[in-house]
């Protein structure tokens, strides 16, 4: 689940709940029946079995629906309580991890058919509590068709062999493996949660059931020093094909965060420090000019670093949707940008694990597609009180197929989704690609709405000024807060921004667009502030 406290809390307040309500229902039945006592091991029986049932309630999506909008659609998995969580996608499938049951799934896109193999081993799958898994974070497919994937639970590699059906097992040397990416030759660099160390797996020469066939490439752990040790973990590793290069990123959170670079072919490893409220760096892609782009997942922010210098460009998501809560977000509310890929037309594609969207940004034309996910659990939300739509799909993890195709799922919903790509957006934004603004004045930002449908759509601001998104103590107002685009037209609406005195110099970056509430669409401007 989440490394950030928002939602871990959230959860570990269900646990507590779940727990008194099974001692208040073991009260009722012992003392609501004319005095009728049962026996302690029939009282344990009991409220294990209440446990279990509301734990299920919790995790399994018993009732869930296959929700669509004109963007998004979801389809329920086949078997109860799988718990889905890594996802590949290849030319004709969709292959996807089930935590709880241990199964690999595969869903047919030229028929809609599903099948699904159960896994050798799976510990999890006997136990009667669906909060029994083993984290499946991560899955891809080879240049023969077979699907790799982690286990946290086992520290194992998998491998299905699609032609024969049969699967394979390798010790990872990462302690419950958490990323992995294949170079140019079909071999393998992995990391695991634990591990703080970047490995390479010679495919050729790994034995099931062994470590044989690995190599550990140490990472400079200076900057972790005296940070305890439990609290440093592995984020990804990303293959940079063209320049056979590997990154991955190490973060102790709410500490410190740091990527690193390693030249394969040179042996070299470089350092990327990060600035202090970058501290969650998990997600990593590569885009085709060998930019690295990196999700944190402890704010609202993903960033892009410049190989070449250093240099960060840090951009931010829309502010939470009210949507999740029932209320206003507050201005230290987190949306969580948190895997990240790019696609063959260089997009660059997140699923912000609070904020319930998938997003796509395009670095050419500094825009941004946020689709909404139409499930909400609001057992998963910090809803307001009184609030009855409110809520997320949890959709934990996401795949980028190679015809562009976005697959996600939702861990405890027992569904997946796909993000519907082929169907056009008809909103589009743009505004100046850059403006230069002293600290006391301020800038009038002419934003150009356009439509190919009638919209109605609601004007959104976001920045780079603080980790949620927020303006901090800086100000900004829409002429217009709210309006409606005919088909084929479109409007400017002004937006005033004032930086705030006590800014600091330098590059900021706000986000300007329009909310329709299935999508949202944005335009990067950035902020020069002397």
């Amino acid at each position: 689940m989440s490394r950030k406290g928002g939602t871990a809390n959230k959860r570990i307040i269900l646990y507590v709940l779940i727990g008194i309500l099974a001692v208040s229902l073991v009260a009722l039945i012992t003392f609501g029946r004319g005095g009728n006592a049962k026996t302690p091991e029939e009282l344990a029986k009991e409220s294990e079995q209440q446990r279990i049932a509301l734990a299920k309630v919790q995790f399994c999506g018993l009732e869930s629906n296959a929700n669509s909008n004109a963007y998004v659609s979801e389809y329920v998995l086949p078997s109860e309580c799988e718990m889905p969580l890594g996802i590949a996608v290849d030319n004709d499938r969709v292959w996807y991890l089930s935590t709880k049951q241990g199964t690999l799934g595969s869903y047919s896109l030229a028929d809609g058919k599903f099948e699904e193999f159960a896994i050798p081993s799976w510990p999890a799958r006997s136990s009667p509590s669906p909060s029994v898994f083993s984290m499946t974070w991560d899955a891809k497919t080879d240049s023969s068709g077979n699907v790799w994937f982690t286990d946290d639970s086992q520290s194992l590699l998998w491998r299905f062999d699609r032609a024969n059906g049969n699967f394979d097992s390798f010790k990872s040397p990462g302690s419950k493996p958490i990323s992995f990416d294949f170079d140019s030759d079909g071999n393998i660099y992995l990391v695991g949660v634990r591990s703080k160390s970047l490995y390479f797996g010679y495919v050729s020469e790994m034995k099931p059931g062994t470590l044989e066939g690995f190599t550990e490439i140490k990472l400079p752990l200076d900057a972790f020093s005296g940070i305890e040790d439990f609290r440093v973990s592995s984020g990804s590793v990303a293959v940079d094909l063209e320049r056979n290069v590997v990154w991955t990123s190490l973060l102790a959170f709410e500490e410190k965060g740091q990527i690193y670079r390693y030249d394969a072919d040179a042996n070299e490893i470089s350092v990327y420090d990060l600035p202090q409220e970058l501290t969650s760096p998990v997600g990593t892609t590569v885009d085709k000019e060998g930019n690295l782009w990196v999700t944190d997942h402890g704010t609202s922010i993903f960033f892009m670093v410049d190989p070449n210098d250093g240099s960060l460009t840090r951009y931010v998501t829309s502010v939470l949707s009210s949507k999740i809560t029932g209320a206003p977000a507050s201005a230290d509310a987190y949306t969580l940008p948190y895997w990240i890929q790019t696609d063959s037309d260089g997009n660059i594609w997140f699923n912000q694990h609070i904020g319930n969207k998938i997003n796509k940004f395009t670095p050419s034309t500094q825009t941004m597609v946020e689709y909404w996910i139409p499930t909400q659990n609001s057992d998963w939300a910090n809803c307001a009180e009184g609030a009855t739509d409110c809520g997320l799909a949890n959709a934990l993890q996401f795949s980028v197929g190679p015809a562009g195709q976005i697959w996600f799922t939702e861990w405890t919903e027992n569904k997946m989704g796909t993000v519907r790509t082929e169907a056009e957006v008809p909103l589009s934004v743009s505004a100046p690609g850059e403006i230069t603004v002293r600290r006391g004045d301020s800038a009038d930002i002419r934003v150009d709405v356009s439509s190919e449908s009638d919209l109605n759509v609601r004007m959104v601001a976001s920045g780079t000024f603080t980790s949620t998104g927020a303006l901090g103590s800086s100000t900004g107002i829409f002429s217009q807060q709210s309006i409606s685009v005919e088909a084929g037209s479109s409007l400017q609406v002004s937006y005033v921004f004032n930086p705030a005195a006590s800014l600091a110099p330098g590059q900021y970056v706000l986000m300007l667009g329009a909310d329709q509430g299935d999508i949202t669409v944005l335009k990067a401007v950035r902020v020069n502030i002397v």
